[in-house]
C-alpha cells in the first residue's frame, strides 16, 4: 500500500492538472465566442437601426416620388446614430467597439463592419499570461433595398379638355412602387410605406 500511494498522487495530480486545462481551454472558447455573438448584435443593430431611418425618411417625401431615389438605394441616414447602436448592443454582451469601431462598408454597398473586444479577458487570471488579454472579434451587416420604382407612363392631356379651375378633382395615387415583387399604391389621402422589414433585408455577410 505504501508503496502504491505515491503513483496514486501522481495520477490523481495529472488527472487535476488534466481537468484545469480542459477548463481553462473551454474558458478562452467561451470568450472567443462572445466576443463573436457581440460583434454580429452590433453589426445587426447598426444595419437595422440604419433601415429604421431610410424608412422614417423615405415617409418624409413619400408624396413626391422625385426624392425618393437615395431611399430607394438604401443610402441616406445618420452612421453616427446607427452605430451609437452597436455600441449599446456591444454592451449588452459584456463588449465594448475597439480597433475599426464601427464603420460603413465600401462604395456601392451600404452596411456597417464593427469590431469589438470583450470586457472579459480571454483567461480571466485561470491562465498564466492572459490576465490582460481580451478577445476581439468582427462582423459585418449589410442593407439590401428591396424596392423598385418606374413611374406609369401618364397619358398626354386631350387637346380639347378645357381646364376647370374652380375643380376640386384629387390628386391620384402614385403607382409604380414595387416592393420585393409585390406592387404598392401610395394613397395622397393615407400615405403608407410598407413595413421597414419589407423595404430593406439586413444580413450578416461573410
Amino acid at each position: 500500500m505504501g508503496q502504491a500511494f505515491p503513483i496514486y498522487i501522481t495520477v490523481v495530480a495529472g488527472l487535476l492538472l488534466l481537468a484545469f486545462a480542459y477548463f481553462a481551454v473551454g474558458q478562452a472558447a467561451a470568450t472567443r465566442n462572445g466576443a463573436q455573438t457581440a460583434a454580429d448584435a452590433a453589426a445587426l443593430a447598426a444595419a437595422q437601426d440604419a433601415r429604421d431611418q431610410l424608412r422614417d425618411g423615405w415617409l418624409e417625401v413619400i408624396l413626391n416620388p422625385d426624392r425618393w431615389g437615395e431611399f430607394l438605394k438604401g443610402e441616406v441616414y445618420s452612421r453616427d446614430t446607427a452605430c451609437q447602436q452597436a455600441a449599446s448592443f456591444a454592451a449588452k454582451n459584456d463588449a465594448e467597439l475597439w480597433g475599426e469601431r464601427c464603420s460603413p462598408l465600401s462604395v456601392g454597398e451600404e452596411g456597417f463592419q464593427v469590431e469589438v473586444r470583450t470586457l472579459n479577458t480571454v483567461g480571466e487570471s485561470v491562465i498564466p499570461g492572459t490576465e490582460k488579454r481580451h478577445a476581439t472579434a468582427k462582423a459585418k451587416a449589410v442593407i439590401e433595398p428591396l424596392c423598385t420604382f418606374e413611374e406609369p407612363d401618364v397619358p398626354a392631356p386631350s387637346e380639347s379638355a378645357t381646364p376647370d379651375p374652380g375643380s376640386d378633382e384629387e390628386p391620384p395615387p402614385i403607382l409604380g412602387l414595387t416592393c420585393d415583387g409585390v406592387p404598392w399604391t401610395i394613397d395622397p389621402d393615407r400615405p403608407r410605406l410598407p413595413r421597414a422589414i419589407d423595404l430593406f433585408t439586413v444580413r450578416l455577410a461573410d
